[in-house]
């Protein structure tokens, strides 16, 4: 009796140390921010764009923690990337979470940041995040568990800084009121803490999105497009308007890396660091850039991950392949909380916790990505551009299964008959033409030169059609220039990749394939609200007839 009562007491006592000793997690998640960081050129080699970012605190953290080579969004855009990261599955799982505009949380599907606030974590964010439990019509700032009173100017980094500087302010000091905001909301959150809880905090800027300020990268940072020239990938026309816009994406990048500076520092003057459980990541690629954001191509889905802390054995860079959906299982498991068995993504603990670098879990050696519809207006008749890809070391396959429909919208006004939207409102206006693409220089540089003879084929190749079948050997073509799919030497490659990831999308019930994917190609996961019908129907957004 007196053993039965002692080795209870040990359980009890055990289970009381864990739930006490359970780490915070900080979880710091870039609008749009890829695998752009310098500590990417150190660990891949120099010669790339990676040359000429400048995140020394993303840097300096994951250099303690692991840094991940291949980790990659499940779909390169927000929502359905959210919807995958909070459910810890595929975005297909997700309902009207796998849409962009008008989707919907369905209170049904486990959310990690809800689990873990149900064990004892106090929980909350800043700026942007996807929430389940808010109302899809909630104001911007105000979903549930946000922590934003000291304002939301930082998502506007450069907008905000450059407006201060002209008004007579110091470029220093203007930054600092931004940086102050920072401080503040993570400083409220806090506050709010009940004493012995554990934290979950998620601090989602937005100022990595478009718009930015034309020059802003050169003027707020000091870095010069002219270093770019040479080191552009294929798919990126390297000319000075597009080497400056990258200029000016990567300031934004460099807003966001002081950030993270400062709320680790924050955390540490806490006496919190050596108990908080660090991630850092983004939701996909580069805005308004081809290739990037909305394309299952790795400068769209591939993205920064490093992950530092207690259990942690650090200083590696491992080549797992990680998606995102991995990011749920990880934290519940970091907090004591039983994964949900819907869950399809797989905790990373086992390569946390290892002491090797490369290759450490040997099952971890492809990653599937998707997408359905971003932008509902991006086809005159409303439809998504469905698409499913498989990532290895070796090779990229992706299914486009409507290859009649353009991938990035319908080209409005660049058509016979259409008045073609001007530079600057291809600069300005995402929707006036290839609506799936953000609005910027780069864009309305690309589709002005498209008619020019050295550049229209570099057009259709970005934004024309593509086939049903795309396959790139990544080892010999790192920026998948060139097609292999109806290559005879690669058709056994082709095959096997299409029967796995065929098998995987069969395996966690994708509704592409059913029923020829109705569920995807019926509103209201096709289609658009009402007030968008309208306005799009009435030609006031496309291109209109002369």
């Amino acid at each position: 009796m007196k053993t039965a009562l002692a080795l209870a007491f040990t359980l009890l006592f055990c289970l009381n140390l864990r739930a006490a000793d359970r780490p915070n997690i900080l979880f710091l998640f870039a609008d749009d921010w890829g695998r752009y960081a310098s500590i990417y050129a150190e660990a891949n080699g120099p010669g790339g764009i990676n040359d000429v970012v400048r995140t020394p605190n993303f840097d300096r953290i994951a250099k303690k923690g692991v840094l991940f080579r291949n980790a990659h969004v499940n779909a390169p855009s927000c929502t359905p990337c959210r919807s995958s990261l909070l459910s810890g599955q595929y975005f297909w799982r997700t309902g009207r979470g796998a849409i962009l505009r008008g989707a919907v949380w369905d209170d049904q599907i486990p959310a990690y940041p809800l689990l873990l606030k149900d064990s004892g974590y106090h929980i909350g964010k800043t700026y942007k995040v996807w929430s389940p439990g808010t109302p899809a019509d909630a104001p911007y700032g105000q979903q549930a568990h946000s922590y934003q009173k000291a304002g939301g100017k930082f998502n506007q980094f450069s907008q905000n800084v450059t407006k201060m500087v002209a008004e007579g302010m110091d470029l220093q000091a203007a930054k600092e009121v931004l940086y102050d905001e920072v401080r503040g909301n993570f400083r409220d959150f806090l506050a709010a803490r009940e004493a012995g809880k554990p934290f979950c905090y998620w601090f989602g800027p937005t100022n990595v999105h478009r718009t930015w300020i034309k020059g802003s990268g050169k003027a707020l940072w000091g870095i010069n497009p002219g270093g770019l020239k040479g080191k552009m990938p294929a798919f990126l026309p390297d000319v000075p308007e597009v080497r400056e816009d990258l200029a000016d994406y990567f300031g934004e990048i460099a807003a966001w890396d002081h950030a993270i500076g400062l709320l680790i520092e924050a955390v540490e003057k806490a006496g919190e660091l050596d108990n908080t459980l660090i991630v850092i990541s983004g939701d996909h690629g580069a805005p308004g850039f081809p290739h990037g954001k909305c394309n299952l191509y790795g400068f769209g889905t591939g993205v920064s991950l490093s992950i530092t802390g207690p259990g942690v054995k650090g200083g590696r860079v491992v080549d797992d392949f990680v998606n995102l959906t991995d990011l749920a299982p990880t934290f519940l498991e970091a907090g004591g909380v039983a994964v949900p068995e819907v869950m399809t993504g797989r905790s990373l603990w086992p390569v946390l916790k290892s002491d090797k670098t490369g290759l450490v879990d040997p099952r971890r050696t492809w990653v599937v990505t998707g997408r359905e519809r971003h932008v509902e207006v991006a086809r005159a008749d409303y439809t998504p551009y469905p698409q499913r890809a498989l990532t290895t070391h070796d090779h990229l396959f992706i299914i486009n299964f409507r290859p009649d429909r353009w991938p990035l919208g319908d080209p409005y006004g660049l058509r016979p008959g259409e008045t073609e939207p001007t530079a600057e409102e291809i600069t300005q206006t995402t929707r006036v033409t290839h609506p799936d693409e953000d609005a910027g220089p780069t864009k309305a540089w690309l589709i002005g030169a498209r008619n020019s003879a050295e550049w229209a084929k570099h057009y259709q190749w970005v934004y024309g059609q593509r086939p049903k079948y795309e396959l790139y050997d990544l080892k010999k073509d790192p920026h998948e220039t060139t097609n292999v799919a109806g290559d005879p030497a690669y058709a056994a490659v082709k095959a096997e990749m299409e029967k796995r990831l065929l098998d995987e999308l069969q395996r966690t019930g994708d509704p592409r394939l059913i029923d020829d994917g109705r569920f995807f190609e019926t509103p209201p996961m096709a289609g658009p609200l009402q007030d968008e019908k309208e306005f799009w129907d009435k030609g006031k957004g496309k291109g209109k007839k002369k």
